[in-house]
């Protein structure tokens, strides 16, 4: 395959995963609606499961066809992505405030799971069948923690800014009140009445996914590695960590723009925790993982970049300033420096 060939594939993945995941949630979400089901459960499962969908696929698919270090690279390149990239330009932005549950929860999750899977992969470098297992069972563990926590919370009437929600159920209520624009969207909103069309979306949206991971974004990576000469560890842990991240990007830009920076926070938090759990987790009871003995400092730098985070987060005014975005940014260029210079 022609590089240039490559690129376009790579690109129109990168478009099929994003789109295929928002009409997914928008599908599956307007079926749970109709059924009756709290916004907030819809928030924790099925738009936490949809904003995390192209992290999932790509690294599902790859550990299916046996590329593990696309696998691999593109959770932990995802990870260091949306720390010190997203958040560092969010940051840069405006200001992020840092929620207490966050601080007390959330936090010790994510560093947990960051140490998680350097000692599960570092033991005998290779993430297997029970580890994946052990990973994703912790995840669904964590998930109904929340929604129990939520609900909990929600019959005390307050607001409940815990990891994943945050995001998810923003995610959810933005579109919600909105005039569509154009005369698709007027027609979109309007197709959304129809449970026909809800079901439609969502097996679309979720073939898009899958598709744009399978016939995309995996053979382009796949085929620019092979032809630049370089890792197919590199290409995960850079271009597709990058591409699987776009969601994230989107939302925290404009929940920074808006103001709502506990938004951001809670993205970035809440889709690191799942990333580790339940992407590397259910990649690895497809197919056991190999963990190169080099993913062990990407791993370690993934574990700083949360570190780091929650060191801003737990500072006097439990804020990630502009000057902290800054130190992100340049940490982010440091590292692509360093994998660019071992390739």
């Amino acid at each position: 395959m022609d590089i240039f060939i490559a690129i376009i594939l790579l690109a129109v993945g990168f478009v099929a995963l994003v789109k295929g995941a928002d009409w997914f949630v928008d599908g599956a979400a307007g079926i749970a609606e109709k059924l009756r089901v709290p916004q907030l459960i819809i928030g924790l499962t099925i738009v936490s499961f949809g904003t995390s969908a192209p992290e999932l696929a790509t690294s599902i698919i790859s550990s299916a066809q046996g590329s593990a270090d696309i696998a691999v690279g593109n959770v932990i390149g995802s990870n260091i992505t949306n720390i010190l990239l997203i958040l560092g330009v969010a940051s840069v932005i405006c200001p992020l405030v840092v929620q207490k549950n966050t601080l007390r929860i959330d936090f010790p999750v994510l560093l947990g799971s960051s140490v998680l899977i350097l000692l599960l992969g570092g033991f005998d470098n290779v993430i297997g069948h029970l580890d994946g297992w052990i990973m994703f069972l912790l995840s669904l563990a964590y998930m109904v923690f929340l929604v129990v926590y939520a609900v909990r919370e929600s019959k005390k009437q307050t607001k409940f800014n815990g990891i994943d929600t945050s995001h998810t159920i923003a995610v959810f209520e933005e579109g919600k009140g909105k005039e569509p624009t154009t005369k698709f969207g007027v027609w979109y909103e309007k197709m959304k009445t129809h449970t026909w069309f809800l079901v439609t979306i969502t097996v679309v949206g979720l073939a898009l996914v899958v598709v744009g991971a399978l016939y995309g974004v995996i053979p382009g990576a796949t085929t620019i590695a092979r032809e630049i000469g370089i890792s197919e560890k590199i290409i995960g842990l850079t271009i597709v960590a990058i591409g699987t991240s776009l969601p994230e990007l989107v939302t925290c830009v404009i929940a920074a723009k808006k103001g709502e920076t506990d938004i951001a926070v809670g993205d970035i938090v809440g889709s690191n925790i799942f990333n580790i759990l339940r992407t590397v987790g259910l990649s690895a009871v497809i197919l056991p993982l190999d963990f190169a003995s080099s993913f062990w400092v990407d791993g370690l730098f993934a574990l700083g970049a949360a570190a780091l985070l929650a060191v801003f987060g737990y500072m006097k005014d439990h804020k990630v300033k502009r000057w902290s975005g800054i130190v992100m940014l340049v940490l982010f260029a440091a590292y692509y420096v360093y994998l660019f210079a071992l390739a």
